[in-house]
């Protein structure tokens, strides 16, 4: 007889076949994490790196389908097809359309926001900064993200399900950027009317962004930017 041994237990064979330990043993020893399937096979990535990267992967995909064919068009099947993953797959991590479009939702708003942050290294100091961040906020409402966001509120508007999906979302993002903004622009809120400027300045960057849908008119847009930031330095200073 041969005998064989895996992380300690022995174990034997003899004409070619061979006495494994039974499935209890298996168990127990998978269990306390003496064998490690997802390394087993060499070139695999574990699967919990897999399964980030297909998540990551579909909500990319929700996105791009809201952004470029719309709500309606946006559906579970397709998301996954632009993704290259199966709709099985798709369904594993998100159980319903609602949810994959709203989890779309919060990854680009996240992501834009994010990247505000980033960029808030850049910003020049002084009297030029509230015209910097006017417009890294105008820019923010503007591009494919912003227009599959659209997709999703004008949807929700007469979709009951997905609205009840949408309206917390938006109010926790809108929380996120409005904080965002303060940072960005050093304002004190314990100051009269400083709340409402800033919530206006990001009501303004979206109205703006509405508008850039149907038309770029980008000297238009500036205009109304550099004349609100002279109004926004006003409402801002001590």
């Amino acid at each position: 007889m041969t005998i064989y041994e895996i992380n300690g237990s022995r174990w034997g064979g003899r004409g070619g076949v061979h006495f494994a330990p039974g499935p209890t043993w298996w168990s127990a020893r998978r269990a306390r994490g003496s064998i490690d399937l997802e390394t087993a096979a060499p070139g695999r990535e574990p699967r919990q790196d897999r399964s980030r990267a297909t998540r990551q992967r579909l909500l990319a995909a929700a996105v791009e389908c809201l952004s470029d064919i719309g709500f309606s068009g946006a559906t579970v099947g397709a998301v996954a097809r632009r993704a290259g993953v199966s709709r099985g797959a798709a369904q594993h991590h998100f159980r319903t359309r609602e949810d994959l479009l709203t989890a779309a939702l919060l990854h680009m708003s996240e992501n834009r926001l994010a990247e505000l942050r980033r960029r808030a290294a850049d910003l020049p100091e002084g009297g030029a900064r509230t015209g910097a961040v006017v417009e890294m906020l105008v820019d923010a409402y503007t591009g494919p993200e912003f227009a599959a966001a659209l997709q999703l509120w004008a949807a929700a508007a007469s979709d009951p399900a997905l609205r009840a999906h949408v309206i917390p979302l938006e109010e926790h993002v809108g929380r996120e950027a409005h904080r965002t903004a303060v940072e960005l622009l050093g304002a004190d809120e314990r100051a009269p009317g400083v709340r409402e400027a800033v919530q206006a300045t990001l009501d303004l960057a979206r109205g703006l962004g509405l508008a850039d849908l149907l038309t770029d008119d980008e000297p238009r847009r500036r205009g109304v930017v550099r004349q609100w930031t002279r109004m926004l330095e006003q409402a801002l200073a001590p």
